[in-house]
């Protein structure tokens, strides 16, 4: 069956708004997508510059967890420093529902100025940080806090511009979050052993503010302001449709288990024989392939069906947690398994958000793809810290964990497909 909340079709033939008001300029009204243009197009380039410094910097979580473990706090234990990465996870994805809000209200303009200072103003704090109370309010808090400001408006401002281009247009940009976690893991094993720890996060952070000016005089939403009443009811709403409740059990299950391979697999490489210097550059491996995962499968939805796409990626990253990473103690494999995992998962981090809009009115497309990540940023900050407590009990094997992590992928699969179901019944086609 189909859900009740798709939006309207073109404005060609189209009736009135749902407010009563006839259909405005083709620039503001809600259902004529230009699906081009120089304003939609730099919106994409900014959003592009906003995905490399925020979603791009927490691709970077396997080398935090090997460098803090390993280096910086080596008297605590891996499930005590996964609460680093685990809480930037969580600032950056929690603060979707506030934030989906405020851009829904007054457009991107302040979240994006102020997301800015936050993330340059904790990475420069943790740049002179020495001690782990230190490190997870800078790192974890300020800066994560900072990054979902950029993410969530650039995210959405791109979606106000495209309906049936939308995966075209999302691929560079959720592609560029994997070019970050490719760029900043290969500068921060660089500038290391020349520069020292506190100058290595202050280049990253000129990086980042230089990427978010471009960002905030590029990034444009389509539709006016429309500032309403605050009411929780709004965000319980959704959660009355059966697709989307799908849609955000199945992130949540997806996303619980698989941030546990991207931020323990320097780690377990390193546990498993592989050498320091090649573990290092296995982030940027897991990325390099990621960006072909978030800019192909996202760009592939547009002509298959986003849903169809979504699960086909959810269920062979699923596949490769459990048949090739679990199980495997060989570089060879090891490699190979980093490399296909980048392609999988980029996949569905990439169609995600898509998704998410495919199943929401326009106005409310801040709100509703922040919801879904609220109740996921849960899993992010529980997930890698569960996995490290599993290392603990298992005395450094790894294979219990990622058991964990391919279950919590695989249930996520199945909510996947249960979404496309109640949207779109059984039929086949593109969803």
């Amino acid at each position: 069956m189909s859900n009740s909340s798709t939006e309207a079709p073109d404005i060609h033939g189209q009736e009135a708004d749902k407010d009563g008001t006839p259909p405005d300029l083709p620039a503001h009204n809600l259902h004529a997508f230009p699906e081009g243009g120089t304003d939609a197009w730099l919106t994409v380039a900014g959003a592009s510059a906003s995905l490399f410094v925020s979603f791009g910097w927490i691709n970077s979580i396997g080398l935090f967890q090997e460098f803090f473990q390993d280096d910086l706090l080596p008297e605590y234990t891996p499930s005590e420093i996964a609460w680093i990465p685990s809480l930037m996870l969580l600032f950056m994805f929690i603060g979707g529902i506030f934030i989906g809000k405020v851009f829904d209200d007054d457009g991107p303009r302040y979240l994006l100025a102020f997301g800015t200072f936050l993330h340059v103003l904790g990475l420069m704090l943790t740049s002179v940080s020495s001690q782990y109370v230190q490190i997870i309010l800078c790192q974890g808090v300020v800066s994560a806090l900072g990054s979902s400001m950029i993410m969530f408006p650039a995210v959405s401002c791109v979606q106000t511009w495209f309906r049936e281009k939308r995966g075209q247009a999302m691929g560079p940009v959720m592609g560029s979050s994997s070019l970050g976690g490719i760029i900043f893991p290969c500068m921060v094993t660089s500038l290391l052993p020349q520069v020292g720890f506190g100058w290595t996060y202050r280049i990253c952070a000129f990086l980042i503010l230089a990427l978010c000016v471009f960002a905030n005089f590029t990034i444009k939403s389509r539709l006016p302001p429309n500032p309403t009443k605050f009411q929780i009811i709004n965000y319980l709403r959704p959660f009355k449709e059966p697709t989307f409740v799908f849609v955000s059990l199945g992130i949540f299950f997806f996303w619980w288990g698989m941030f546990i391979p991207m931020n323990f697999i320097v780690e377990a490489a390193l546990q498993r024989g592989i050498s320091v210097h090649l573990s290092r550059y296995l982030v940027a491996i897991l990325n390099t392939t990621g960006v072909l995962g978030r800019a192909v499968p996202v760009a592939l939805g547009d002509k298959l069906g986003h849903f169809n796409v979504t699960i086909i990626m959810a269920i062979f990253t699923t596949v490769l947690v459990l048949a090739l990473l679990m199980p495997t103690t060989g570089q060879a494999s090891i490699l190979a398994f980093t490399a296909l995992f980048g392609v999988g998962s980029g996949g569905v981090i990439g169609l995600a958000p898509v998704i998410c809009a495919h199943v929401s009115p326009i106005r409310e497309i801040g709100a509703r793809i922040g919801t879904a990540y609220f109740f996921a940023s849960f899993a992010a900050l529980t997930g890698s810290p569960i996995g490290g407590q599993i290392v603990v009990d298992r005395k450094g094997k790894y294979f219990d964990t990622f058991l964990f992590a391919g279950v919590c992928c695989a249930i996520g699969t199945v909510s996947f497909i249960i979404a496309r179901t109640t949207h779109a019944g059984f039929k086949l086609g593109k969803v």
